[in-house]
């Protein structure tokens, strides 16, 4: 198996990765709430992708806990 004959300094060994800058990712703006987003992904902010939800958002769970306690609190003033 073939071996190095010599070490590789570290400045000649570094240099192999000094063109690996790294590229920013491009940013959009979400169709629907005008939000910056990344592209072909699904809008953090209102959750969103090609004019369809398809992500529930923070705010929609919150939403959906408070519709359910009000809804349990409802069962149980019925019961009594």
């Amino acid at each position: 198996m073939p071996v190095p004959k010599r070490k590789l300094s570290r400045a000649r060994r570094d240099s192999r990765s000094a063109n690996k800058g790294i590229t920013p990712h491009m940013v959009g703006t979400c169709s629907n709430c005008s939000a910056p987003a990344l592209s072909h992904v699904a809008c953090i902010s209102c959750g969103f992708y090609k004019g369809r939800k398809v992500i529930a958002t923070k705010a929609d769970r919150a939403q959906g806990r408070s519709e359910k306690r009000a809804a349990g609190s409802e069962a149980h003033s019925h019961n009594d």
